[in-house]
C-alpha cells in the first residue's frame, strides 16, 4: 500500500506509523528521518536544508520534495510507502501526485488521524522527559513517575521541553490548520481521505486504523 498519514501535532503519528508500516510490511518515511540521513550523509540536499535551518529558516518545499523523491526511489519503497510529515503544504502534495505520475503509481488511501483539540494540549503540555535519558517519557497524567519530577528508569530529572509548553502547542496547531490540514480537503477531491479517531490504547487505533485501511483499498 501506498499511504500518507496526516494529522495534527500530538495525534500520535510517529507511533502509530511505526505500527502501521510493521503491519503492511512498508518502510516508514518520516521527513525528520529524511532530514537526519540527508545533513548526517553531506549529500547536496542535507547541505542546502542545514544552511537554512543553521540561518533558523524553513527548509523551502523544493528541498524537501527533492528529499522525498530520492527516498521514494529507493529499493524498498518499490511495492508501497508510509509517508509521515509528507506533505505537509498543498504544493508539496500537487508535487508528490507529480511524482507518482510520472512514475505510473498512486496513493491507496491517506489516513486523517483526528484529535479534539484539547487533547491535543493535553497530551503534549502534559509531556515531561528525563535529562539523562531523552526517551524516557513520561505524562503528569496518563504515565505518572512513582516520585513527581524524577525519572523511575534512571532517576534522571524530569522537565518540561520549551515546546511542550501549553502556547507552544496552540501555536502549532495554528500553523497545522494554516497549512497541511488544507491538504485533508485536497485528497477529499480524491476520494483518498479515511478518518478514523486517534482516542484510546495504541492498539486500539492502530486497529481501527488498519479495518480503516483496508476497506479503502
Amino acid at each position: 500500500m501506498r499511504i500518507v498519514l496526516v494529522g495534527p501535532p500530538g495525534a500520535g503519528k510517529g507511533t502509530q506509523a511505526a505500527y502501521l508500516a510493521k503491519n503492511l510490511s512498508i518502510p516508514h518515511i518520516s521527513t525528520g528521518d529524511l532530514f537526519r540521513a540527508n545533513i548526517s550523509q553531506g549529500t547536496e540536499l542535507g547541505k542546502q536544508a542545514k544552511a537554512f535551518m543553521d540561518a533558523g529558516d524553513l527548509v523551502p518545499d523544493e528541498v524537501t520534495i527533492g528529499m522525498a523523491e530520492d527516498r521514494l526511489d529507493q529499493a524498498d519503497a518499490a511495492e508501497g510507502f508510509l509517508l509521515d510529515g509528507f506533505p505537509r503544504n498543498e504544493n508539496q502534495a500537487r508535487a508528490l501526485d507529480a511524482y507518482l505520475e510520472r512514475n505510473g503509481i498512486s496513493l491507496d488511501g491517506v489516513l486523517d488521524l483526528e484529535v479534539p483539540e484539547a487533547e491535543v494540549v493535553k497530551r503534549i503540555a502534559g509531556r515531561r522527559i528525563c535529562r539523562k535519558r531523552s526517551d524516557h517519557v513520561f505524562h503528569v497524567e496518563y504515565k505518572k513517575p512513582k516520585t513527581d519530577g524524577v525519572c523511575d528508569e534512571c532517576g534522571g530529572e524530569l522537565y518540561q521541553r520549551d515546546d511542550d509548553t501549553e502556547a507552544t502547542v496552540r501555536n502549532r496547531l495554528e500553523v497545522y490548520h494554516r497549512e497541511t490540514e488544507p491538504i485533508i480537503d485536497y485528497y477529499k477531491q480524491q476520494d483518498l481521505v479515511v478518518t478514523i479517531s486517534a482516542l484510546g490504547a495504541v492498539p486500539e487505533v492502530t486497529q481501527r486504523a488498519m479495518d480503516a485501511l483496508r476497506r479503502a483499498e
